[in-house]
């Protein structure tokens, strides 16, 4: 049955109850649910992964690797640290508050919240973002994408089975649900995707001043830099792993190479060796390699990569039956041509060359443009990455690494400007699904009256110097 404005104000009510009835305050309790999410995943996990070898001919190691561990991971640590990380903070007043010298910081859950998640990693994106939220106290309302199917219908029975309605529930449908979903009043809204659609959730959360957190791409891609100093062959295995999973459908994934003109040529031919040793001479014929969520996106990428079919040095073919398309690098690209100037989300790879020397120009060039999710260095020298990835805005990265950092335990994951906004993964999901509220305790005995009025004459000047003394 689809879903109606009707129904889901009633979800929506139905859950606003729940959590005003407290049930979902004491921490002991959201443990259970995480403890009880956990048990769901691991129960349903085959089930799991053949929904993402159908939407996204994931294997069942790329399956593991990229959706199932990571969520896993996620509520280990969330279990681990909730008891910790929600106990309000105490700190000292200050003479200011003086005879009330004690005061509280509690983090409060925001209510009844809603996640929108994408298609490229459905079930990492739906459950560990809702693990944050569970672990925050509040209600959840899943929006997953239209696009993976098998993986939308898998979670929305992993839910009705774990969780009542009132507490957890996954709506299913397309983009008109989804603005059903943004038209009713939630309390916080976690959207994973593109900066486009972000625009659309951050003025439907507007009417209601919903504060929103927001995961996204980048308008101008993720850069991958390569110095002349580089170890290529390290470099190369790393980015063809790294450009092969998910068929390039990652929001941290690199979206252009700028590489140094000198090693340009020794670069692409290790790069080459590096996806054939992985994928077979043959990448559309390997079972391993995924494929691409649509028949929209397919024709996207074919379309985008014949209009550079003169400058492709090695792939470029694909399959629309299977949905399945090369690593595709095409060379020598421009830094101000079209496709560096947008996210792919296919495995395109665009390489700029660059003099070396003139690293600083490159550079100067990547801040201008929007900021993006992820950024990555390759270099022996380290005191020069230190400082170029210090000074320069995106939203995570590695240096003589590739995507690793958003395994890290402990670390915030997010982006700044058209990347994103707010951040999560552990203590830091905690904080984006809680508010912090700041309660003084005051005395009814010993209150100076240096707040009252007079403030006139020779008391207050004394109440003045008084005050003056306390500030420094």
């Amino acid at each position: 049955m689809p879903w109606t404005e009707d129904k889901i104000d009633a979800l929506v009510s139905s859950q606003r109850e729940f959590f005003l009835s407290g049930c979902t305050l004491p921490v002991k309790w959201r443990i259970g649910q995480l403890r009880k999410l956990k048990a769901a995943i691991i129960e349903n996990r085959e089930e799991l992964e053949k929904a993402l070898a159908l939407d996204l001919g994931r294997s069942t190691v790329e399956a593991y690797l990229c959706d199932i561990g990571p969520t896993i991971a996620e509520i280990n640590e969330t279990i681990a640290g909730l008891r910790r990380w929600a106990r309000p903070e105490r700190h000292f007043s200050g003479l200011m508050c003086f005879p009330s010298i004690i005061t509280r910081v509690y983090k409060m859950p925001y209510g009844v919240t809603l996640v929108i998640s994408p298609f490229n990693f459905p079930i990492l994106l739906t459950l560990g973002v809702l693990a944050a939220s569970i672990a925050g106290g509040n209600t959840t309302v899943l929006k997953t994408s239209s696009k993976s199917t098998a993986c939308t219908a898998a979670l929305k029975k992993l839910i009705s089975a774990t969780f009542p309605p009132h507490y957890v529930s996954l709506v299913d449908g397309g983009h008109a649900t989804a603005d059903l979903c943004l038209a009713r009043r939630f309390d916080k809204i976690f959207y994973t995707g593109s900066p486009e659609v972000a625009k659309h959730v951050m003025a439907e959360a507007s009417r209601n001043l919903t504060p929103v957190a927001l995961e996204l791409g980048g308008e101008t891609g993720n850069w991958c830099i390569i110095r002349a100093d580089a170890d290529l062959r390290d470099a190369a295995r790393k980015i063809a792993f790294f450009k092969s999973m998910n068929a390039g459908q990652i929001c941290i994934n690199i979206n252009q190479i700028a590489v140094a003109r000198e090693v340009a040529d020794s670069f692409i031919a290790e790069l080459k060796t590096a996806f054939e040793k992985q994928l077979g001479t043959s990448p559309l014929s390997c079972a391993e390699y995924p494929k691409l969520i649509d028949t929209k996106a397919f024709d996207k990428c074919a379309a985008l990569a014949d209009e550079y079919r003169d400058r492709i040095v090695s792939g470029g073919k694909g399959n629309q039956q299977t949905l399945r398309f090369e690593p595709t690098v095409i060379y020598p690209v421009d830094i101000n041509e079209d496709i560096v100037n947008r996210e792919l989300f296919c495995p395109l790879l665009p390489v700029v060359p660059f003099k070396d020397s003139e690293i600083g120009e490159l550079l100067d060039t990547v801040s201008r443009r929007e900021h993006p999710l992820a950024m990555y260095i390759f270099t022996r020298n380290r005191r020069w990455a230190r400082r170029v990835m210090s000074s320069m805005q995106y939203g995570g990265g590695c240096v003589n690494e590739v995507c690793v950092h958003l395994m890290v335990k402990g670390v915030p994951f997010g982006g700044t400007g058209h990347s994103g906004m707010g951040a999560y993964h552990g203590i830091w999901g905690f904080r984006e699904f809680t508010h912090p509220q700041t309660v003084l305790f005051g005395k009814t005995h010993l209150n100076l009256p240096l707040r009252e009025h007079p403030y006139g004459g020779k008391a207050g000047k004394i109440k003045l110097a008084i005050l003056r003394l306390f500030e420094r």
